[in-house]
């Protein structure tokens, strides 16, 4: 494996390049009180939820158009000085660390919906529109936006991590997802690419190209994404297990029997615990899935019951159904609080949280042996996973005082990815390469892999000016 455990591999390569002050004066002459040297700011956009302690970026430009943000990268091209975008911090790889210096442009401000377009089911945002906004927006024309990756984020970052989350298993990706992207390249041009068609045979793919990019090849400030129709029915359960494997075992059998199940999400006895003194909540101590069924009422009472009969094979029991909005919304909310909840269980503790997909038929192999091995470590860990896909979440609970923990739950991960990996898995299935998975790329996509995605890096970025030092090393 190439991403070592030893305690000084355990922090990014961070080599500061110069901004000088011809650059920042350019910035302040441009965008006035929308560039910032503050400390407080600075800071605030150089840290993630990653455990990863950089110096904060220079400056701070908060973009309000396309014409700022490419004004913003072709001032810092003449300077090659660094540029990374931020959208509302909420990554978990180190994705948006300035572990190269440069700038770090927001574009939280560039939120507006530009259009919907109901009878093609699309609509167009900027990059800084949050999912949970596009979804209020949108209600009333009865669609949504179904990609949940639990954290609020910009529809721009979920673009540049190629997010996912809890209903991947029935609506797929942001790769699935994305039609069309308007992207400011390293020299400081808009581009557009795709279209509002569903197809496209027209050239190179560039918009699956840029998805997942992370920042590396472009900075995203449009997105045309699919919309669904809002179900006329949709039902909630949670459902206790006597163990994680019986739990996992339902899993495999629904999803092999092809019942179309739109969520399907494991909490371990840890997450629930954490979850219940978080948010004061009474749901049974034990391995638990919370599960989703959209379609007719015909259609959800027919996938409930068939789940349900399947988990009692496996000695699930405690069945708790939701169908009003208010009962599926508290549901939810304890599964998208796991990870507040885990960090307040420890107080001041940091989380190292990391994520690995399988194959559905693997699942229970790669996640039964890496139990096993979190248990015996003594770190404080949760589990969290959106089963239904093979995506599955640990997040190992440290003092951030003390290196002997930092490096165990490095070693944990370490082993993790690698018995991912030897099951035809991915080192990563949401949450991107960024600073912490680098090593683990290669393992998975091979030296040769590697050198092309480097080649398309210095064709469209000969500067390496776009977020530096992240996926790969140059």
């Amino acid at each position: 494996m190439n991403a070592p455990t030893a305690l000084s591999h355990l922090v990014p390569d961070v080599s500061q390049r110069p901004v000088p002050q011809a650059l920042l004066d350019a910035l302040v002459a441009r965008f006035g009180a929308q560039c910032s040297t503050a400390m407080v700011v600075r800071e605030q956009h150089g840290r993630d939820e990653s455990s990863f302690q950089v110096p904060p970026p220079a400056a701070v430009v908060f973009a309000e158009s396309t014409r700022d943000v490419a004004d913003a990268v072709a001032l810092a091209a003449q300077h090659e000085v660094p540029v990374i975008p931020f959208g509302v911090g909420s990554s978990l790889e180190g994705h948006l660390l300035a572990v190269q210096g440069g700038i770090s442009i927001d574009l939280g401000r560039m939120n507006r919906i530009l259009s919907v377009n109901a009878d093609d089911l699309t609509v167009t945002v900027q990059a800084g529109v949050t999912r949970k906004q596009l979804n209020e927006e949108i209600r009333s024309t009865g669609l949504f936006f179904p990609i949940d990756p639990g954290a609020d984020a910009s529809i721009g970052g979920m673009c540049a991590t190629r997010a996912s989350g809890t209903n991947a298993v029935r609506y797929g990706t942001m790769r699935e997802n994305v039609l069309g992207l308007e992207v400011v390249t390293a020299a400081g041009e808009a581009i557009r690419t795709g279209t509002r068609a569903r197809k496209s045979s027209a050239g190179y793919d560039l918009t699956r190209l840029m998805v997942g990019s992370e920042g590396t090849l472009g900075v995203i400030t449009e997105i045309t994404l699919r919309l669904y129709p809002i179900p006329e029915a949709i039902s909630a359960a949670i459902c206790s297990f006597p163990s994680i494997e019986a739990a996992v075992r339902t899993t495999i059998q629904v999803i092999q029997l092809g019942v179309p199940i739109a969520r399907v999400e494991l909490i371990d006895v840890n997450a629930v615990r954490m979850v219940n003194k978080y948010a004061k909540l009474a749901l049974r101590e034990e391995p638990m899935l919370l599960m989703e069924f959209h379609g007719s009422p015909a259609g959800v009472q027919e996938q409930a019951q068939t789940v349900q009969e399947i988990a009692s094979e496996f000695g699930g029991n405690a069945f708790e159904w939701a169908t009003t909005p208010e009962e599926r919304t508290r549901l939810w909310t304890a599964r998208h609080n796991a990870y507040f909840a885990a960090i307040q269980s420890r107080p001041g503790c940091r989380a190292i949280s990391t994520d690995t997909c399988v194959p559905i038929s693997r699942l229970a192999d790669c996640l039964l042996d890496s139990v096993k091995e979190a248990d015996e470590s003594g770190i404080p860990y949760f589990l969290v996973g959106h089963v239904g896909d093979g995506n599955f979440h640990f997040g190992y609970l440290l003092d951030p005082d003390d290196p002997r923990e930092r490096t165990v739950a490095e070693d944990l991960n370490h082993k993790l990815v690698g018995r991912a990996l030897r099951l035809g898995g991915t080192c990563t299935g949401e949450h991107g390469v960024g600073l912490h998975k680098m090593g683990f790329l290669v393992d998975e996509a091979g030296v040769g892999a590697v050198d092309m995605m480097r080649t398309i890096k210095r064709a469209l970025d000969p500067k390496n000016i776009l977020n530096p030092g992240k996926i790969f090393s140059l």
